[in-house]
């Protein structure tokens, strides 16, 4: 799996950066794909120590939740959210709250597209959905930091 992420520059972070991509510009259509990378750079490092945090039974609850068709979006964004900050809690960690959720949303979309390929539109939608309801104003300023 990730030699499959693994750049010709030795850059890990194609996948996340795509992720990125298409979310920064949900809040800027004007965004600068170097900014992108940077940001893209410095999220999928915490991700790697994220991830070998993340239970399988976390993921798993959450891929029975998105298999299940009688969830609505809404409801489906809100377990998204309780996952994330009861990770956020659970992962000892001396970075911003908002940082630290943004990276567990990422690495457990991941986690579940993984596990279930089929959820990956779902999910993939969940997320942004949840990162524009909940990290909004988190991303505006850290985008705003790396163009300074």
């Amino acid at each position: 799996d990730d030699e499959l992420e693994l750049q010709t520059d030795g850059n890990r972070s194609g996948h996340l950066q795509n992720v990125l991509l298409y979310v920064l510009t949900v809040f800027d259509p004007e965004i600068n794909e170097e900014v992108v990378r940077i940001i893209a750079a410095q999220l999928a490092e915490i991700g790697d120590q994220f991830d070998k945090e993340i239970k399988a039974r976390v993921v798993n609850d959450l891929v029975q939740h998105f298999l299940n068709e009688n969830l609505s979006g809404e409801e489906i964004t809100r377990r998204m959210s309780e996952a994330v900050e009861g990770l956020a809690r659970a992962i000892p960690s001396d970075m911003e709250q908002e940082k630290a959720m943004l990276v567990l949303a990422m690495v457990l979309t991941k986690k579940i597209a993984n596990t279930m390929p089929s959820l990956l539109q779902r999910v993939f939608s969940t997320t942004v959905n949840y990162i524009s309801q909940q990290l909004h104003n988190y991303i505006v300023r850290m985008v705003s930091a790396v163009k300074q």
